[in-house]
């Protein structure tokens, strides 16, 4: 009888509890979303009450107020250093970074309520550090609105996708154009996390699945860290998401055709959120849960798999920190690194997919055809998936990167993303590795605040050249290497080259005036008939150069000392290894 009353009053004391923690989205049974002032409330009120929370400001944001992090450590010890060495491994949730896809939003919220109410339901938090970025566009939470996500099924209403100063904040990561991407930079590397989530909400075709996964790419994240991805890590989140009632499939990248003939994996560039985490040897997720789908059932498949993801993270800690350990150490001394991929086409995986019989008929708005999905007529098949990503552009480690003082923009994200370096002690004459533009492509139109440079064609020489006391060196024997390389690179993918940081060299500063040079041109040939040689064969392989004396003349000048040796010269130098 005791027993019962015990019980009885244990209930109704944990009744009161979970009311007086009901989340917004609980009390508006699944529809709505809370604000960020509601939400940010909500944590604080939970700090307060439980001394395993603690919630602190992380630096800024464009829209002027502060990131936040809130930590779960159920020592009570939210000092990193000293968590790392007792062996914890940390979950980095990043939340919000689209606000309109605020699943992750309620899904936290109700995880860290739960954890805090129920300890011996969430065991393997003993060993396991939860981090929460509860809104990360907190410029775009603020921009409430119910029309934006006319794709999406709810919630009521939401935020916005650009952030204060209109960014896609996951394309920032690497150019870091925004205060919010330098604060995250910040958290992510004081965390150095061990598994990273991004919690987003799909667009594109219809299927069956409610939650969708996109990861790192194994290929690029390489080694033991890969396999350990492709075998375990993934197989486990499957099987944990089904057992939950929520099976899920890899993120369906398949737009401009219909998802039953096969898709490619999406490939994360360093640009996104889990192609960042990669570069410092982080496996990342962004969940995706489909935009058609019931909001309430996608806050539940959310939910589900940041559990599951504890529950993972827990059971191969001890696994998952030595990879991690070691993988940064091999790192240091790897000789070659793969700067741009592409897929294999010709390598599939096979997947078993559920999907909605495409169907096409008359718009009743054009007249022409439209795609839809017929819901009545599902399937199960198998498809090819295309996750096999090979190398395009591979480069040999340097010994270092010397990098002159002015160009203090590159060195800030670099000590930002904790790469070390030293100041020259004296002014120096180096023998380095000097790249020169010989052909770019760069798109039309602005993407994220930047023309992007699509392509480049390099030509590499070694010259001797004079740096000044103060010029950064930069060894390439770091942890941080991927990140070193992949951004100081030019071909890199999302180096900072392609993301326009270096454009004044693209501009030629000097000149002549051709009545003038002419003398001196003739002069210069005179002097040198291996110039006057080139000449002539490029005339008699070019009729309109033949035909443009101007042409002729700049061709002279730019084979000549007289041409500024900082046009289209990266201005970064490489030093070769002895």
């Amino acid at each position: 009888m005791f027993r019962i009353f015990l019980s009885l009053l244990f209930l109704s004391v944990t009744v009161a509890a979970f009311g007086q923690y009901e989340t917004r989205f609980e009390k508006s049974r699944g529809t709505q979303t809370p604000t960020y002032e509601e939400a940010m409330a909500y944590y604080q009120r939970l700090a307060k009450a439980f001394p395993q929370i603690r919630i602190s400001e992380k630096g800024p944001t464009d829209s002027g107020k502060p990131l936040h992090l809130v930590l779960y450590s159920r020592s009570r010890v939210f000092d990193m250093a000293r968590l790392k060495a007792q062996g914890k491994a940390i979950l980095l949730v990043n939340n919000a970074i689209h606000p309109g896809e605020s699943d992750g939003v309620d899904a936290s919220m109700m995880l860290l309520r739960d954890i805090a109410l129920h300890p011996e339901r969430f065991p393997q938090l003993d060993s396991v550090v939860l981090a929460i970025i509860p809104f990360y566009n907190i410029g775009g939470a603020l921009n409430r609105n119910r029309t934006t996500r006319v794709n999406q099924e709810g919630p009521e209403e939401y935020g916005f996708r650009g952030n204060a100063r209109n960014y896609d904040l996951n394309r920032d990561f690497i150019k870091a154009d925004t205060r919010n991407a330098r604060s995250f930079a910040a958290i992510f590397h004081e965390l150095d996390p061990d598994l990273f989530v991004d919690t987003h909400v799909s667009n594109g075709a219809d299927y069956q699945y409610v939650m969708t996964l996109d990861y790192t790419q194994e290929d690029k994240l390489g080694g033991e860290l890969g396999q350990f991805q492709r075998h375990t890590f993934l197989p486990y989140l499957y099987r944990h998401m089904k057992e939950a009632g929520y099976e899920a499939t890899p993120y369906v990248n398949a737009w401009a055709q219909t998802p039953d003939k096969g898709f490619v994996q999406f490939p994360d560039w360093p640009r996104y959120s889990t192609g960042y985490a990669a570069l410092f040897h982080t496996i990342g997720v962004m969940t995706e849960t489909h935009m058609l789908k019931p909001y309430d059932q996608r806050v539940k498949a959310t939910y589900a798999y940041l559990e599951g993801t504890t529950r993972l993270l827990a059971q191969y800690r001890r696994q998952l920190l030595r990879m991690r350990r070691e993988t940064k150490e091999a790192v240091k001394m790897q000789e070659k690194f793969a700067v741009t991929w592409q897929v294999n086409k010709e390598k599939p995986s096979m997947i078993e997919f559920k999907g909605y019989e495409p169907e096409y008929f008359p718009s009743q708005v054009s007249g022409l055809e439209r795609l839809h999905y017929n819901r009545s007529k599902p399937f199960t098949k198998a498809i090819p998936f295309y996750n096999n990503y090979e190398p395009v552009d591979v480069v040999d480690r340097p010994a270092a990167y010397v990098i002159p003082q002015g160009w203090h923009q590159v060195v800030d994200l670099l000590k930002l993303n904790r790469v070390q370096m030293q100041p020259l002690a004296r002014d120096t004459v180096m023998e380095v590795e000097v790249y020169h533009v010989q052909d770019i492509k760069t798109a039309p139109q602005p993407y994220e605040g930047h023309y992007w440079h699509t392509s480049v064609d390099l030509r590499k020489e070694k010259q001797k050249v004079a740096f000044l006391k103060g010029d950064w060196y930069v060894p390439v024997n770091q942890w941080t290497n991927r990140y070193i390389i992949e951004t100081l690179e030019p071909k890199g993918v999302d180096s900072f080259f392609k993301w326009n940081f270096f454009d004044t060299i693209l501009q030629q500063k000097e000149g002549f005036s051709s009545y003038v040079f002419e003398d001196l041109a003739a002069e210069l040939l005179k002097k040198s008939p291996e110039l006057q040689k080139a000449l002539e064969e490029k005339k008699k392989q070019d009729a309109d150069f033949a035909k443009s004396a101007e042409a002729q003349l700049e061709f002279v000048y730019d084979h000549s000392s007289h041409r500024e040796k900082e046009y289209l010269r990266y201005p970064l130098f490489r030093v070769p290894v002895r």
